[in-house]
């Protein structure tokens, strides 16, 4: 079975900046149908919403609006690692972040994704 264990989460000033770790064990980088990987975000009280994506080579990203220019996701094949940098965070993005895997094409509906992570906490003050 394929695991996902986010870490990194932490409670930050507004304006700082926090660097989320995803580490993947099983098939994630080994088997052609991961393909992407991405990583969502959910508040309370709403859904869960798309952040960012990363193909399976590292090639190729894509972001939500609402993170474009602050946040970078990379891709550790040899080490099974995704990182979500995110740079001058806002209270909004208060939420607990999700690693996810699995997706046969670039998309940004959780549903496209096979595999989860348990979720790490960041939370931004003001």
């Amino acid at each position: 079975q394929v695991q996902l264990v986010e870490s990194g989460g932490d409670l930050v000033q507004a304006g700082g900046s926090l660097r989320l770790s995803c580490a993947a064990s099983g098939r994630t980088f080994t088997s052609s149908t991961m393909g992407y990987m991405g990583w969502f975000r959910q508040a309370p009280g709403k859904e869960r919403e798309f952040v960012a994506g990363i193909s399976r080579s590292g090639g190729s990203t894509y972001y939500a609006d609402s993170v474009q220019g602050r946040v970078t996701i990379s891709r550790d094949n040899a080490k099974t690692t995704v990182y979500l940098q995110m740079n001058t965070l806002q209270p909004e993005d208060t939420a607990v972040y999700y690693c996810a895997a699995g997706s046969a094409v670039q998309a940004v509906g959780p549903s496209s994704y096979r595999y989860w992570g348990q979720g790490t906490q960041v939370t931004v003050s003001s």
